[in-house]
C-alpha cells in the first residue's frame, strides 16, 4: 500500500511523524502488509528552523518532495499547491492520502487527490470553531467533505460530523483519539532547556500570540497586552514571539516592554515541551498549544472568543477569555490554582496506531 502525506507547516511534521512511526512498526510486525510512504511539504510555511538537524533531533522522515509554495493570498498559494501536488500525485499513483489538520496545504492535498479519485484520509476531521471567517475553518470543513476516511480526536468532533450528516456520505468516520496526545508521551524524553534567562518549576506562565484576528487587530492586541504586563506584575510571563509579529505590534504603537514579560524569538517544539512541563499556566491563541497545556496538567487561558476544542471549555481546564483585558484578569485568577487532568479526552497514546490500522482495513 502506498500513502502519499501532505504537510505545509512545522506541527504538521509532528504530527505526521507518530502516523510514519507506526507505519514503520507495522512494517516490521507484518512484513506481508507493508506500507510505503512518501512526505510532501508543500512549503507553506517557511521555517529556516526546518533543517537537517530538525529532522535528526525530532525523528522525522524527510520529505520526498519540497514544492516550495509560500506566501500570497490564500487563493493563490491554494491554487499553486493544488497544481504541484497533482503532479506528485500523477507521478506516484498512491492508495491513500493522508492530510493533516487545518492548513491551505490540506485542502489543497484533499482537493487535488479527489480530482485524480484517489482516496483521502483525514487526520484531525470534525472539529468546528463555527467562525467561517477563519481560514482555518473553511478548510477543514471543505476537507471533511471530500475525505473518505476521517479520523477524529475526540467526541465532539464525531458528534460534529453526524450532526452534518456524514451519516449519509459514502466516508468512514472514527474516533482515533489526537496524534498530538501521542507527540507528546514520546518527545517529553527529548524536552530541551529553552535559551531563555532563569526559567525555574512553576514561576512563569507561557504565552503565545500568531493568530491574525488577534495580531493584526491594534485594539485586540492593546488589551492583550495590557493584561499581561499586569499579570507580569505577579508572575513572570514568558511570549515567544515571531520578529514580523513583534515588528507589527511596535508599528501599532503598542508597548510591549516590561521587566517580566520576556519576549523572546520562537522556540522549537522540543523547548516548547520542555515549558510545557514546567510552567504554571498557559496563555494562547494557538489551537495545538490548547490541547498541550491539558497533556502536561497545566490550565490554560484561550485568548480567543471561541475553540475548537470545546470539551476543554466544558471539563473546565481552559476558558475562553476573548480579547478584553479584565476578562483575562478574571480567568487568570480562575485558573491559577486550577488542577488538570485530562480523563482521557484524547485517547491513550495509540491514536496512530489506530490511523494506520483504519488505513489497512480500508484499503
Amino acid at each position: 500500500m502506498k500513502i502519499v502525506t501532505i504537510v505545509g507547516a512545522r506541527p504538521q511534521f509532528v504530527k505526521a511523524a507518530t502516523v510514519s512511526r507506526a507505519i514503520a512498526a507495522q512494517n516490521l510486525k507484518h512484513p506481508q502488509q507493508s506500507m510505503e510512504e512518501k512526505i510532501v511539504h508543500t512549503g507553506q510555511h517557511y521555517d529556516a528552523n526546518m533543517s537537517d538537524v530538525f529532522f535528526e533531533e525530532m525523528r522525522i522522515p524527510r520529505p520526498a518532495y519540497h514544492l516550495g509554495v509560500g506566501g500570497g493570498s490564500h487563493g493563490a498559494m491554494t491554487g499553486r499547491m493544488l497544481e504541484k501536488i497533482e503532479e506528485v500525485l500523477l507521478q506516484e499513483r498512491p492508495h491513500w492520502v493522508l492530510v493533516y489538520g487545518d492548513t491551505n496545504s490540506t485542502l489543497a492535498g484533499a482537493l487535488a487527490a479527489k480530482k485524480l479519485h484517489i482516496r483521502v484520509a483525514h487526520v484531525e476531521a470534525g472539529l468546528r470553531s463555527f467562525n467561517m471567517r477563519m481560514p482555518e475553518e473553511q478548510n477543514r470543513i471543505l476537507t471533511d467533505r471530500l475525505s473518505d476516511l476521517l479520523c477524529c480526536p475526540t467526541d465532539a468532533a464525531v458528534s460534529n460530523l453526524e450532526k452534518e450528516g456524514f451519516r449519509y456520505f459514502p466516508c468512514h468516520v472514527a474516533k482515533t483519539g489526537d496524534v498530538m496526545y501521542d507527540a507528546a508521551l514520546f518527545y517529553r524524553a527529548f524536552a530541551r532547556r529553552p535559551e531563555i534567562a532563569e526559567l525555574g518549576e512553576g514561576d512563569f506562565i507561557l504565552c503565545t500570540l500568531h493568530r491574525a484576528e488577534n495580531t493584526d487587530d491594534k485594539d485586540r492586541m492593546g488589551e492583550i497586552l495590557a493584561a499581561l504586563r499586569k499579570v507580569a506584575c505577579e508572575k513572570k510571563v514568558v511570549l515567544p514571539l515571531h520578529p514580523r509579529t513583534r515588528n507589527t505590534l511596535m508599528a501599532q504603537g503598542h508597548h510591549i516592554h516590561h521587566e517580566n514579560l520576556l519576549i523572546t524569538e520562537p522556540v522549537g517544539y522540543l523547548e516548547m515541551v520542555w515549558m510545557l512541563e514546567r510552567c504554571a499556566m498557559v496563555m494562547t491563541d494557538s489551537g495545538g498549544l490548547q490541547k498541550e497545556a491539558c497533556f502536561f496538567r497545566k490550565p490554560c487561558i484561550t485568548l480567543r472568543d471561541e475553540t475548537e476544542w470545546v470539551e476543554l471549555v466544558q471539563a473546565g481546564v481552559n476558558r475562553l477569555a476573548g480579547a478584553e483585558e479584565s476578562r483575562i484578569l478574571e480567568s487568570v485568577i480562575m485558573m491559577k490554582d486550577k488542577k488538570v487532568s485530562d480523563n482521557g479526552l484524547y485517547g491513550t497514546g495509540n491514536s496512530a496506531e489506530q490511523v494506520v490500522d483504519l488505513l489497512l482495513a480500508h484499503g
